[in-house]
C-alpha cells in the first residue's frame, strides 16, 4: 500500500474510454450538507482544471442512506463513497464493491472504540437497563467493537439462535442505533430524525446526516442532550472535546474503572479500521485517480487548499462531510488487496462472529487446533464422544500455526503452554479456560469456588528441569557451553524461556546476544530444539516412514524429539544409540512414567530413574526425584486461548465435555491422558491436567504470574518471532505504540 502522488503521464488516455461520452464522475452524498460540499467541490474542480480534463465535470448523487449509496454504486447510478468499515464489509460481501482508499488520521487508518458517559454515573459493567447512543448499526465503533466487547466479557449473552439486535434490545432500555431497522423499535426510540412512512422522506434512525444522532458526532450529541446515558463512538469525535465536555464526561474502561476523555489510548473497548472509499470493480483505477487529484489539489498540502479544504466541513453546515474532518490524507490502495488486508484479520473475524454473513456452519461447531497426526487422532476420538456442540478437528504444523489459524478464523481454540499463551495474547487472543494441575479431588468442587481459591493462592505449576545421564559426570548447569542440548520445542517454558536465565542470559555469560534464538545457537554445540534452526536441528531425528525421514525439527510430535517425551528420547539417543544430547530440558510431570515408556515403547532398553540426575542452579547434581529443590523455576499452567468473542462459548463447551466424559462409562478415552492410547504424551492437553477451570475476570497476567510475564516481556522485547511479526502486521496492531 502507498500514498499515490501526482497523476501519471498516461492518465488521460486511460480515462478516455470511460469519459468518451461525456459521463461525469459521480460521488454519492448522504445529506443536504454533504450535497452542498460535494457541489462546491465540483464547481471548484471545473474552475481549476482545463475543460478537457475528465474530472472537470463531477456530479453529486443524493442517496437516502449508506445502503442506498451501495445500491446506487452497484447499479451504475453513482461511482464512489466513503463508508464506515462496517459498511465497507457489507459493500464488499453483499454488493460486490471494491475498496480503493482508506482515510488516514493522526494515528493511522484505525480508530479506538470508546464508551462515554457523564461523570460518576456508570461503569462498563452496569450498563444493563441504561439508554444507549450508537454511531451506527454494524459500524466499527458504535456496534461491532462494543457488542464484541460485551459478549467477550459475558456482560451480554447471545446464543446465536436469535438476532443479536433482539438481545441488545433487551439489554438497553432504549437506544438510538441509526440503520438498525424497524424490527426492534426500542433500538431507534431515542433517535431524533424526521419520521415518515414514505421511505425516501424518512430520516428517523437512518444512516444519514439528516438523523441528528447519526455517526460518532451524533452519538456524542445524543449523550450531551441527555437523551442517552452512554454513547459508543470513535475516539476522533472526542479528540477536540471542550474544557466543559472534559469536565462533564468520562470514558468507561474495560476493567470497570473510568478515565478522562483524553485517555482513549489506554481506556477503550478495542480498535478497528476507520472509513474507506468504495467503488465498482471496473471503476477502481478511475476512482483512485480522482482521489489522487482532489487530494493533490485540496488536501492539507493541496495546491488549491485556499479555495476548498477537502477535510473541513464547518463552512457547509455539518461535520465529517464526504470524509472525516480529522483525515490527514487518503491512502490509495494497491489492486486486488484481500479484505483482511484492508480491514484486518481481527476485525473480519469479529464481523463473522457477530453474524455479518449470517450464521454459518463454522459458528455452529467448535474447531479445535491440532499440531500432529497423533493429536488429530485423539481429537477425532474426542469428537466422536462429545454430546455438546459439534467438534471439528483442524490441523496446523505448530502451536504458532494454531495461533495464526485462530486469529484468522480458521480454527477456534487450542491449549497452549505459558510462553505460547503469552504470544497468543500479544496477537489479540483471550484465555477461555485454564488447565488445573492440582489434585483430582479438587475438581469435584464448584469450578468457580476453586478458581477463587487459586486466585488467592496461585495456580499449581510444574517445575522446569535440566536432566542428564548419571554417567555423564562432567556435565554441569554452570558450564553447558558447547554441549549437545535437547529442548521440548522452541518457545517452551522449560527448554527455552526459563532456561535462558541460567544459560544465555546468566550473569557474566560471554556469548550473550539480545536475540536468545541466536544466543542459543552460539551457546550450544548442537542439539534438537523443534522449531529451531541450524545447529539446534542437527540432533533431531524426525519421523521415519518408508525408509525416509520426515518432519525433522518440526515443532510437533512428528519430530520424535518433540515435547517432554521427545527431550528424554533425545537424551538417551535414537534406537540405534545415535543422535543424542548431553542434557535435556523438560518438565517434572510424568518424567518417571516417560522413563518407563522408553522401554515399553521399544525406544530404548534398560533405563530406570536411577540412571538420570538433575542439574541444579548452584552447580550440584542430585537424584531425579529431588526436583522440588533442584529446578529452573515454576512453569505456569497451560491456557486454552481463543478469539475474545467466543471465549465463553469455548469454556461452556469444555466444561460440558469434561463433565460428560467424567460421567461416561467409556474408559478407553481420557481427555487428559494420551501415551497409552496414542504413543505420545501431552496431546491436546497436559497429561498432568486434572480438570479445566474458568478464567472468570482473571487476565493472563493473573494466570501466568508477574515474574513470568516480566521475563517474557524482556526476552521478546528483542527476540525475533515470526508469529509476532505476523500478528503485528495486522492493520491496527501498532496504534497504541
Amino acid at each position: 500500500m502507498h500514498i499515490l502522488s501526482l497523476m501519471s503521464a498516461f492518465f488521460f488516455p486511460a480515462m478516455l474510454p470511460y469519459m468518451a461520452s461525456g459521463k461525469k464522475f459521480r460521488w454519492c452524498t448522504l445529506s443536504e450538507a454533504e450535497q452542498r460540499k460535494c457541489s462546491h467541490l465540483a464547481r471548484t474542480l471545473q474552475s481549476v482544471l482545463p475543460s478537457n480534463n475528465p474530472f472537470s465535470r463531477v456530479s453529486c448523487v443524493r442517496a437516502h442512506n449508506t445502503q442506498d449509496c451501495m445500491i446506487k454504486i452497484k447499479g451504475n447510478k453513482a461511482d464512489a463513497v466513503s463508508l464506515d468499515a462496517g459498511d465497507v464489509y457489507t459493500a464488499i460481501r453483499n454488493y460486490d464493491l471494491a475498496v480503493v482508499a482508506k482515510e488516514q488520521h493522526a494515528e493511522g487508518s484505525c480508530v479506538f472504540s470508546v464508551a462515554v458517559a457523564r461523570r460518576g454515573d456508570l461503569n462498563i459493567r452496569n450498563l444493563r437497563g441504561t439508554r444507549s447512543c450508537h454511531s451506527g448499526a454494524r459500524w466499527t465503533s458504535g456496534w461491532n467493537i462494543p457488542m464484541g466487547f460485551l459478549l467477550s466479557k459475558n456482560l451480554l449473552y447471545w446464543d446465536e439462535e436469535e438476532p443479536l439486535a433482539k438481545v441488545v434490545s433487551g439489554y438497553f432500555n432504549a437506544s438510538c442505533i441509526p440503520g438498525i431497522g424497524v424490527s426492534y423499535p426500542s433500538l431507534c426510540e431515542l433517535c431524533q430524525g424526521y419520521k415518515s412512512y414514505v421511505r425516501e422522506k424518512n430520516q428517523f434512525c437512518e444512516t444519514s446526516s439528516n438523523e441528528p444522532f447519526f455517526a460518532s458526532d451524533g452519538a456524542f450529541r445524543c449523550l450531551k442532550s441527555r437523551a442517552g446515558d452512554v454513547a459508543f463512538l470513535d475516539h476522533l469525535s472526542i479528540m477536540s472535546a471542550t474544557d466543559s465536555e472534559l469536565e462533564q464526561f468520562e470514558l468507561l474502561c474495560p476493567d470497570g474503572s473510568t478515565a478522562s476523555l483524553k485517555s482513549y489510548k489506554s481506556c477503550n473497548l478495542g480498535q478497528g479500521p476507520s472509513k474507506a472509499v468504495v467503488t465498482r470493480g471496473h471503476m477502481q483505477r478511475i476512482t483512485k485517480r480522482f482521489l489522487t487529484l482532489i487530494q493533490n489539489l485540496f488536501g492539507r498540502d493541496g495546491k488549491h487548499k485556499s479555495r476548498l479544504s477537502l477535510f473541513t466541513s464547518e463552512t457547509f453546515g455539518g461535520q465529517n462531510l464526504l470524509f472525516h474532518d480529522s483525515t490527514r490524507g487518503l491512502q490509495v490502495l494497491e489492486d486486488d488487496v484481500e479484505v483482511t488486508g484492508i480491514l484486518g484479520l481481527d476485525y473480519v473475524a469479529l464481523l463473522k462472529g457477530l453474524g455479518h454473513e449470517g450464521i454459518s456452519l463454522d459458528q455452529s461447531v467448535i474447531r479445535w487446533c491440532c499440531i500432529s497426526s497423533a493429536e488429530l487422532r485423539k481429537c477425532e476420538d474426542w469428537a466422536l464422544r462429545v454430546r455438546t456442540d459439534p467438534l471439528v478437528c483442524v490441523q496446523a504444523t505448530s502451536l504458532s500455526g494454531c495461533i495464526e489459524m485462530i486469529k484468522g478464523n480458521e480454527a477456534d481454540a487450542v491449549s497452549l503452554d505459558a510462553t505460547h499463551a503469552y504470544i497468543a495474547a500479544s496477537c489479540g487472543l483471550q484465555p477461555a479456560a485454564v488447565e488445573y494441575w492440582g489434585e483430582h479431588s479438587d475438581c469435584l468442587t464448584d469450578p468457580h469456588q476453586l478458581l477463587h481459591r487459586m486466585s488467592e493462592r496461585g495456580f499449581p505449576g510444574l517445575y522446569a528441569l535440566a536432566v542428564t545421564k548419571k554417567n555423564m559426570k562432567a556435565v554441569s548447569l554452570l558450564d553447558l557451553v558447547g554441549r549437545r542440548s535437547c529442548h521440548g520445542n522452541k518457545y517452551s517454558p522449560a527448554g527455552w524461556l526459563l532456561l535462558s536465565r541460567y544459560t544465555v542470559r546468566a550473569p557474566g555469560n560471554q556469548t550473550w546476544d539480545c536475540d536468545i534464538n541466536t544466543a542459543y545457537e552460539n551457546y550450544f554445540w548442537k542439539g534438537c530444539m523443534p522449531g529451531g534452526e541450524q545447529g539446534l536441528c542437527k540432533v533431531c531425528v524426525g519421523w521415519k516412514e518408508g525408509g525416509r525421514v520426515n518432519g525433522r525439527c518440526a515443532a510437533n510430535h512428528d519430530e520424535r524429539y518433540y515435547g517432554n517425551m521427545g527431550a528424554l528420547r533425545c537424551l538417551v539417543g535414537d534406537p540405534d544409540s545415535r543422535s543424542y544430547g548431553d542434557v535435556a530440558f523438560l518438565e517434572h510431570h510424568s518424567v518417571e512414567d516417560n522413563i518407563a515408556n522408553l522401554e515399553s515403547s521399544g525406544w530404548a532398553q534398560g533405563f530406570s530413574t536411577s540412571d538420570f540426575e538433575l542439574l541444579c542452579p548452584d552447580g550440584e547434581r542430585v537424584p531425579l526425584t529431588d526436583w522440588s529443590h533442584c529446578n529452573l523455576g515454576v512453569i505456569p499452567p497451560n491456557v486454552v486461548m481463543t478469539r475474545p468473542l467466543i471465549a465463553t462459548k469455548i469454556y461452556d463447551f469444555l466444561i460440558k465435555s469434561q463433565e460428560y466424559l467424567r460421567q461416561g462409562d467409556d474408559s478407553s478415552f481420557q481427555l487428559f491422558k494420551s501415551f497409552q492410547a496414542y504413543g505420545e504424551g501431552d496431546l491436546l492437553f497436559k497429561d498432568s491436567t486434572s480438570c479445566l477451570l474458568p478464567v472468570g475476570h482473571s487476565g493472563l497476567q493473573d494466570i501466568l504470574g508477574e515474574s513470568f510475564i516480566e521475563l517474557a516481556d524482556s526476552v521478546f522485547g528483542c527476540t525475533k518471532a515470526a508469529i509476532l511479526d505476523f500478528c503485528n502486521s495486522d492493520i491496527c496492531a501498532d496504534m497504541t505504540n
